[in-house]
């Protein structure tokens, strides 16, 4: 089972997010800021970041840089409502990572995640 570490400061987003992905077949843990989420990262292995871009404490692109450095086969996804900073060539946020720009349904969510974790 594919563990993905699930960092969204929207609480109701992420409780929704987790359970889709947990209906999927996922195990998924999920903190509401980036530097918790970097914490749990540094302490376990997971298989993907999913995480918003716009957080408190740690932003999801500084959030993904790290854990990358940590892990370089991490795969990463960010879900957020600013596609636009993600592709900033500026941004440094990992050449590799899959965004999903906010509104999505839940079913492109699952499809997208399914395909990064099998490539």
């Amino acid at each position: 089972m594919s563990r993905i570490l699930l960092a969204e400061d929207d609480t109701d987003m992420r409780r929704f997010l987790a359970k889709a992905l947990e209906k999927a077949g996922y195990d998924v843990v999920s903190f509401d800021n980036g530097l918790s989420a970097y914490e749990r990262l540094r302490e376990e292995p997971f298989s993907m970041l999913l995480t918003d871009i716009v957080m408190p404490e740690m932003d999801g692109i500084e959030l993904a840089r790290r854990a990358t450095r940590l892990d370089p086969d991490l795969k990463v996804m960010f879900i957020t409502g600013f596609a636009a900073v993600a592709l900033n060539p500026d941004s440094q946020a990992p050449k590799d990572a899959k965004i999903l720009s906010k509104p999505f349904h839940l079913r492109e969510l699952v499809r997208e995640v399914e395909r990064l974790l099998a490539a």
